[in-house]
């Protein structure tokens, strides 16, 4: 996707195609959601995931008000929609390389659940955090994975008063955002971590998310045999012989996922 084809959406790629800085980009409407911008992100996240290059993605809004306010209930879709109505996986839900949100803003209702969907949440020291599905009557069952962060107190917190918003502090001592920092150091700090990930060995850092994710949800023996399993992956690779070498030779690794 390219910024000319979509506007509220732009796809930035750096350092080769390896990074990709992910915009919403409606920040006069908070950069709310439309349906459109949904299936636009469900069709990025696939070609993410799919793209031989892309090792690590960051995902910000526009603007210094908003990450994502969640949904546009008013905006109409400006594409016809074929079949039953469906819900677009717009966070990256199954994508299985790295993630980082960049909250400068706002991360409410649909903005939370993409935040959630990501492995690192950085966030500006203004944003501010809520989940308000509850004051619309709107669905969010995605919340059930809330308690993989945080503590279940603290979801009901979030979750069952949603007129509740709290800071980016607050949502740091719960254990949602990983980091907050000031706003003019946001995009600073993903890049930071975005850099520090092609460092790494990238089957080795799909594997180790996929096993984090799925092993959440599987008893402790039996997600240690997945991952073993998973890894088997691993053998023979170039990047091996390279990361080995790299040591040695006291050097940034190139790793070519071969």
């Amino acid at each position: 996707m390219t910024t000319e084809e979509q506007q509220d959406l732009i796809v930035e790629k750096k350092e080769d195609g390896k990074i990709w800085i992910i915009t919403l980009n409606r920040p006069d409407k908070r950069n709310a959601l439309t349906l459109d911008m949904m299936l636009d992100l469900e069709d990025t996240w696939k070609e993410y995931q799919s793209d031989e290059n892309s090792r690590v993605a960051i995902i910000t809004g526009a603007g210094e008000k908003a990450f994502c306010a969640g949904a546009d209930l008013l905006t109409p879709p400006k594409r016809q929609i074929v079949g039953p109505f469906r819900i677009p996986a717009f966070g990256p839900e199954d994508v299985w390389k790295p993630v980082i949100a960049a909250i400068n803003g706002h991360c409410i209702a649909g903005g939370a659940l993409i935040a959630h969907d990501c492995d690192v949440r950085i966030a500006a020291d203004h944003a501010e955090f809520g989940i308000a599905e509850a004051m619309r009557n709107m669905p969010a069952s995605w919340v059930r994975d809330l308690t993989l962060h945080m503590h279940i107190g603290h979801c009901m917190e979030l979750v069952l008063w949603g007129d509740k918003r709290v800071s980016a502090q607050r949502a740091y001592e719960m254990g949602f955002f990983n980091r907050v920092v000031p706003a003019d150091k946001l995009m600073d700090e993903a890049m930071e971590w975005a850099d520090r990930m092609l460092n790494l060995a990238p089957r080795a850092v799909w594997n180790f998310k996929e096993i984090i994710k799925r092993g959440a949800y599987m008893e402790p023996k039996l997600a240690r045999i997945f991952g073993q399993a998973l890894e088997q992956n691993l053998k023979g690779m170039e990047d091996t012989a390279e990361g080995a070498a790299a040591l040695r030779e006291k050097r940034r690794p190139n790793f070519q996922n071969k």
